[in-house]
């Protein structure tokens, strides 16, 4: 599969997730989780999120920037974990072309905002558990899981892209 189409089939699986959990290091090593409003993987795979550039994310990714990135979608049996490397971004231009009403909830001063910056995380790996049956079928295929003691291995589609 090509970068592209790498690409396309991660935004296809998480484009309706709008809440991923971003995890980074603290500087105690602590492995910290937040919620974050996904705002697009853009052609070039590369995955953005607005942040205040004085936030302790932004510090912790300052430091380490090898961050996770974790979607679910229960109710569609979708579950998409990213790997990446992370950096604060401070580009005007890009801040005001994914600027939308949401965000101003965050940034009341507007896109001007001197600590409005976004999260890029440039994409190196992620992993799809993706299941297209009913939870009726799921529910009966680990029930016969159960009686046989054979784990079910046809519930979902297990991918990994790389990118």
């Amino acid at each position: 599969m090509s970068n592209n189409e790498s690409t396309a089939l991660l935004w296809q699986k998480i484009e309706h997730v709008r809440i991923g959990m971003l995890t980074t290091v603290s500087s105690d090593n602590a492995l910290v989780s937040r919620p974050m409003t996904n705002q697009k993987v853009d052609k070039d795979g590369l995955l953005w999120f607005y942040v205040s550039d004085e936030s302790a994310v932004s510090q912790q990714i300052a430091a380490r920037p090898d961050v996770n990135v974790s979607f679910a979608s229960p109710e569609d049996s979708l579950y998409v974990s990213v790997t990446g490397r992370a950096e604060i971004v401070q580009d005007k231009a890009l801040i005001h072309s994914m600027w939308n009403p949401i965000v101003a909830a965050w940034f009341p001063n507007g896109a001007d905002d001197p600590h409005v910056a976004l999260i890029k995380v440039d994409i190196h790996s992620a992993q799809y558990w993706d299941s297209k049956l009913s939870k009726m079928t799921q529910l009966l295929k680990m029930m016969q899981a159960a009686v046989t003691g054979k784990p079910p291995t046809d519930i979902s589609d297990h991918k990994k892209i790389t990118l």
